[in-house]
């Protein structure tokens, strides 16, 4: 099935995750934080021919309303808002279908997702379909019944706008823009490691309500650790399914997985994941990380124009290698060819959906 190019919401968003997993493949999810990431992630799926996710963390949509803005608050949604319409006016330019989301929102930032839902109502009621394709509550800390419950409640919200909700079942180490747990080397890690019946129980309380997935933790955290220190487990993925299919007598896979903290996890985990109903995956570190590296390697071959306007050895202006636009675009191209190793690893590549 063609969907029509540009942001993807409601029955085209599901549309989209029931073809990924259809097909054994999966959608790289990108974080960024300004103009600059958003395009290099649009341009990167455009010539892979893959859809892809779009996605913002609390700590982003700051960064995006600007660093200067005193009511923290108020950048982040504003952020949020202001980076969606960015998105929404050029991604059909593009050809690609993008899914808009928030990332990780703890108990502390549910009342920035409540301003955004707000916000999509009312871009509904002018555009037929709402602001973000989906967002993400992170409420693992807490007892499970707290967690479904006030997801259950957001997603009575969101339902109506044909949005989908994300939760997250276990928890996954690491930090992710404030969000999250460290995982010490020879620690306890059974809290990185999701029960089946949990995912169950969140199954039998939101499926009837409407759109969901679940981050069910596998081992996975967020950042790259050093070899060992990380044991993925997507095998939990696998028996969470099979116990919501005997259960409930559905398809192979009911569930909508995601995978989080995908950075430095080995090809053959992430292929595994993706077999269970895995359709995205978190890659923000590894992009991070990109971005600054070619930067910096930009920076390190034209060091003395970061330092003189003229350079002193020849009297030569030096404004063309100092322009904003070189190094940014600099980190920008190597940004993109991390994307092209993950549209490779998780399949999406000339399979976007968009006509």
């Amino acid at each position: 099935m063609a969907l029509r190019s540009g942001v993807v919401c409601g029955e085209d968003y599901a549309e989209l995750v029931n073809t990924c997993k259809d097909g054994g493949y999966a959608l790289a999810a990108v974080n960024c934080v300004g103009t600059g990431s958003i395009n290099a992630v649009m341009e990167a799926a455009a010539k892979n021919n893959s859809d892809v996710i779009i996605q913002f963390s609390n700590g982003g949509t700051q960064f995006y309303a600007g660093a200067g803005m005193q009511d923290t608050f108020k950048a982040k949604v504003l952020g949020a808002v202001s980076a969606a319409q960015h998105v929404h006016l050029l991604a059909e330019h593009y050809g690609i279908c993008v899914v808009l989301h928030t990332d990780h929102a703890n108990r502390k930032l549910v009342p920035w997702v409540d301003a955004l839902v707000d916000h999509s109502e009312e871009y509904y009621k002018e555009h037929s379909k709402a602001l973000y394709s989906s967002h993400m509550l992170d409420l693992s800390e807490e007892n499970i019944d707290d967690n479904l419950n006030e997801c259950a409640r957001m997603l009575e919200r969101m339902s109506k706008l044909e949005m989908s909700l994300e939760i997250e079942l276990g928890i996954t180490g690491g930090e992710e823009d404030g969000v999250g747990h460290d995982i010490e080397e020879g620690a306890d890690s059974s809290h990185l490691y999701t029960q089946p019946e949990d995912v169950l129980k969140a199954y039998d309380l939101l499926s009837p309500i409407g759109h969901f997935s679940v981050a069910a933790s596998f081992g996975n955290v967020h950042g790259v650790y050093k070899p060992g220190n990380v044991q993925l487990r997507p095998e939990i993925l696998k028996s969470s399914q099979e116990l919501v299919r005997k259960t409930h007598g559905t398809n192979a896979k009911p569930l909508n997985l995601v995978f989080h903290g995908g950075s430095g996890s080995e090809k053959d985990k992430i292929a595994a994941a993706i077999s269970y109903g895995v359709f995205k995956m978190n890659i923000d570190t590894d992009t991070q990380f990109a971005f600054s590296n070619g930067v910096g390697k930009y920076v390190e071959e034209h060091n003395q124009a970061f330092f003189h306007q003229i350079n002193p050895a020849d009297g030569i202006p030096q404004k063309k290698f100092y322009d904003p636009r070189k190094w940014l675009r600099a980190g920008e191209v190597s940004f993109m060819k991390r994307l092209d190793e993950a549209f490779d690893d998780l399949g999406s590549a000339g399979r976007s959906l968009a006509k």
